[in-house]
């Protein structure tokens, strides 16, 4: 009756301060509606926001009854300010050595067999079953335990004064083997690319979690005012398996989930405005819309109408800020020829190019996509020629990424991590041309700058390339070390979601010391 006595004082308001001066009749008056009218009239969300003895006000009274209602830490990073600027940079638990990242995803799961980790023994034996010790219990993508071992065709050498070596593929990235530390001993938990790829980007292979970008931008903001916090390129025959939760924000505001760029002059669909929308009316539009969104905020304190603010803004700002990070027109042929850049062709090389230009306007973590490293040995995906291409389309420009950065100081703040969701086997797939099937158990990354120590290699397969055997890294201590560099401790960077603490590593994880020191 109490909620019935509510609504008539509130309709009788609203009808009193619509009332007008009327012609005709001046003697009509609004009657007072049924209950049953004023109940069709009210909605389920009325009847939460506006009942004093609802379920939020219950819910209210427990916390209080039980003094367990507090207030957020002040330096709580998922507290919403109205006004403060989410993404604003501030410093995470301790010291950071880098200040942003780049990651150079090879989605597909590039060959480490083929790439890194050479495997004399594994030549030898080429050909032959494979022992059953070693896949016992085992599954697989395609293959079965009967499989026979597959010898690399390609030739490694020795690069720089560390000796590390290198593939024949990968001319470019073996010369900076100096300044990179290559880790052989990655292991992960999914053999299936989807899942895979957002196990290494979430920590989890479910959707709905929080990618690393949205986790470091969540954690220490980002340096630029005009650009977003976290940015993802694409390059390749098509998008990464997983699609957009591989940078995707999962239950941390929205705004800190990765933002896509187009290649063209305007990275963003509608980013410019209408010919006859000039720069005054818009923002007055973005004023109006700013004051509407702060009303609502104040009474409802959603998070995402925040997100909504800092977004119209954000946008308003980079109709000029884009344009001008997507023209290499003011690049030197020399940097365009280093990185294989042609300023009008879209390509990783550009993409690289378009990531240093980032990083030195302050965003956060740059997430660049190359795609089809998937070689099972089918035509056009196989260890020949398709290997060949990748390699040649990557290599020159991750090396020259490195170089860049060097050059201009960058590389002691940034951090680049290249590399895929898992390895390959060992064993052949019984296909038509050569190829591996997917590999969980030991493959490769390499790491440069940010901190790390180059001209060095962290970990140890067997002869046969199967399992670590030395220095095992799990792909959540890969997550840990890569949020230690950037001065996140991953055990307090959580959030609490469905009334658990999540955090980037769930409950496992390690950082690799070995990695900068």
């Amino acid at each position: 009756m109490r909620f019935l006595q509510q609504l008539k004082q509130q309709w009788g308001e609203c009808q009193q301060s619509s009332l007008q001066p009327r012609t005709g009749n001046s003697s009509h008056k609004p009657s007072l509606p049924t209950e049953n009218e004023l109940l069709r009239q009210s909605t389920r969300r009325h009847f939460f926001a506006d009942c004093q003895v609802g379920l939020g006000s219950l819910a209210l009274a427990s916390l209080l009854d039980e003094g367990t209602l507090k207030a957020a830490p002040a330096a709580a990073p998922n507290k919403i300010t109205l006004g403060a600027n989410p993404l604003a940079s501030r410093e995470g638990h301790y010291a950071a050595k880098a200040k942003n990242v780049i990651f150079l995803f090879m989605a597909g799961g590039p060959s480490h067999l083929e790439l890194f980790d050479d495997k004399p023994k594994l030549r030898e034996l080429d050909g032959q079953v494979i022992p059953p010790s070693y896949v016992e219990n085992k599954r697989f993508a395609f293959i079965k335990q009967d499989a026979t071992l597959l010898g690399s065709r390609r030739k490694f050498r020795r690069h720089g004064e560390c000796g590390a070596q290198i593939s024949e593929l990968l001319p470019h990235i073996g010369s900076i083997a100096d300044d990179i530390c290559i880790l052989r001993s990655l292991k992960t938990e999914v053999f299936n690319h989807g899942p895979a790829k957002l196990f290494v980007n979430t920590g989890s292979p479910r959707f709905g979690r929080p990618s690393m970008g949205a986790w470091v931008t969540y954690g220490i903001g980002s340096e630029s005012e005009n650009l977003p916090g976290f940015v993802v390129l694409h390059s390749g025959p098509r998008g990464p398996r997983g699609g957009t939760p591989l940078w995707g924000s999962g239950f941390l505001p929205t705004t800190h989930q990765g933002v896509p760029f187009l290649n063209g002059a305007d990275p963003i669909l509608n980013l410019s405005s209408p010919a006859a929308f000039d720069r005054g009316r818009q923002g007055d539009f973005i004023a109006a819309v700013r004051d509407l969104n702060s009303l609502r905020f104040r009474k409802m304190h959603d998070p995402e109408i925040a997100t909504r603010i800092t977004a119209y803004e954000m946008a308003y700002r980079m109709q000029s800020s884009a344009p001008e990070l997507m023209d290499l027109s003011r690049e030197t042929k020399g940097t365009l020829d280093m990185y294989g850049v042609d300023p009008a062709t879209p390509s990783f090389a550009r993409n690289c190019l378009l990531a240093r230009r980032l990083v030195e306007k302050g965003t956060r973590f740059v997430q660049l996509y190359h795609t089809d490293w998937d070689h099972h040995g089918n035509p056009g995906t196989n260890l020949g020629k398709p290997l060949d291409e990748r390699c040649w389309e990557v290599d020159r420009a991750s090396a020259a990424l490195v170089r860049d950065l060097k050059q201009r100081g960058l590389l002691d703040d940034t951090l680049i991590v290249w590399g895929g969701e898992f390895g390959r086997t060992p064993q052949g797939e019984p296909r038509d041309t050569p190829g591996r099937d997917h590999h969980i158990e030991a493959y490769s990354m390499w790491l440069a700058g940010g901190g790390v120590k180059g001209g060095q290699a962290i970990g140890k397969t067997d002869e046969l390339g199967y399992y670590s055997v030395e220095d095992q890294v799990h792909v959540h201590d890969l997550q840990a070390s890569i949020l230690h560099l950037l001065g996140l401790d991953h055990l307090k960077l959580t959030y609490r979601f469905q009334g658990r603490d999540f955090r980037l590593t769930d409950v496992f994880g390690h950082p690799v010391e070995k990695l900068w020191t």
